[in-house]
């Protein structure tokens, strides 16, 4: 009888961890991406930019802002995180313009401004093409991803030739970061979207800055500490104390930023 017990009870084990396995498998990217958002018009918020729309993989377009510099600053071509729309992120456009630099910024297939659908391949393809439509208009760009964005962010330096990248809260891999949340679950072997930014870090020939806080919930510290230290070309990595995910930009990344891109302009 107690033998039947214990089978019984393992057979049950088994069935809620495969029936737990199964409901992750599902529902991955609901967890990952959070798409929704409002979206904003350049100009009621001040802004002078144009509302462009960029062909990419397979037929389809995105919808992003651009706006040219106004001085001899290069162009941001700027890269969102995993929720929402770009265009939530006006003050930070705002601010670009205000000091002369370019920007380019989209929302990726399936997010608020650019239908289609959402998956790793999407995001690198709409990625590389924003690139291509900026560089075939600016000479001197530089790459800014923030969150999940600093993964396309990676590829696309990886694969194109810019002045400089930098990555806001970045992750080592989205699986690493998979892996601290759901120990017991095998998510190298569930997860289909990997953004394996540890993979494509190699190939990066650009200086790299990496800003990250210690009290990050959503991406851990060590996260951007391991990328950097595989970047080829490390430029500096700032570690904010107590400051968490969306903490950087008011604790100063962006004054960090343009001494970044204006040494990396000069070849520093």
């Amino acid at each position: 009888m107690l033998k039947k017990i214990i089978i019984g009870v393992l057979v049950f084990l088994i069935v809620v961890y495969g029936g737990l396995l199964a409901f992750l498998y599902v529902n991955q990217r609901a967890f990952f991406f959070s798409p929704a958002g409002e979206t904003y018009d350049p100009a009621a918020v001040g802004l002078d930019a144009e509302i462009v729309t960029i062909p990419t993989s397979d037929d389809e377009v995105i919808t992003g802002w651009y706006a040219p510099p106004s001085g001899d600053e290069p162009t941001i071509l700027y890269l969102k995180g995993n929720s929402g729309s770009f265009s939530s992120e006006y003050e930070r456009f705002i601010a670009f313009a205000a000091a002369g630099y370019g920007f380019l910024s989209v929302d990726y297939r399936g997010f608020p401004l650019s239908p289609g659908e959402i998956t790793q391949d999407n995001l690198l393809a709409d990625a590389i093409a924003a690139f291509d439509w900026l560089a075939g208009r600016e000479d001197e760009i530089v790459v800014w991803g923030r969150s999940l964005g600093a993964s396309p962010a990676v590829w696309v330096a990886s694969q194109r030739e810019a002045e400089a990248l930098l990555l806001e809260t970045p992750f080592y891999s989205a699986v690493s970061v998979a892996a601290e949340r759901y120990p017991f679950a095998p998510v190298a072997w569930l997860m289909v979207d990997q953004f394996r930014s540890n993979e494509w870090i190699g190939a990066v020939e650009e200086p790299v800055f990496v800003g990250h806080g210690t009290a990050d919930r959503t991406v851990s510290v060590s996260n951007g500490e391991r990328l950097y230290a595989e970047a080829p070309n490390p430029y500096a990595i700032w570690i904010e104390e107590g400051a968490d995910h969306s903490d950087l930009w008011a604790r100063g990344i962006w004054e960090r930023a343009q001494a970044f891109f204006m040494e990396a302009a000069q070849g520093g």
